[in-house]
């Protein structure tokens, strides 16, 4: 079965953002193919950074691996947010995932998510040293 991503507008999409490059295979339409590195992910769509700006409105078929397994799934490319010299910003929304896709992609998140708050350093979560 597939799953169909929905945004809520009340509600955010936790986002995980990648200090690492995690690489991405982008078919485009016309059969040809695009390479990125995935810059954010959440259970919407991402961000992902590219050499060149891809067109808005696109749908392709994005694929990467997690430490969870590979993910792939129907998108559309959003309009490029950020460019650098060398690198432009373009989010995209997933449109589908095939229902393993999506549970994979949902176990990374959680996964990355539990790193983050283990490795959390905060002066409320660490007692402070006596002296």
């Amino acid at each position: 079965m597939t799953h169909f991503p929905q945004t809520h507008p009340q509600h955010r999409a936790q986002r995980v953002q990648f200090g690492s490059s995690i690489p991405v295979v982008i078919k485009l339409n016309n059969g040809r193919s695009a390479r990125a590195k995935l810059q954010s992910i959440s259970e919407t769509g991402g961000m992902l950074r590219l050499a060149g700006a891809l067109e808005q409105g696109n749908l392709v078929e994005v694929a990467f691996q997690t430490e969870s397994g590979a993910v792939k799934g129907m998108a559309e490319i959003l309009q490029p947010t950020r460019k650098t010299k060398n690198e432009i910003m373009q989010p995209f929304r997933f449109i589908a995932l095939e229902d393993n896709d999506h549970l994979t992609l949902r176990n990374a998140l959680d996964t990355r998510v539990d790193k983050d708050f283990v490795g959390l350093r905060s002066p409320q979560w660490v007692a402070p040293k006596r002296k």
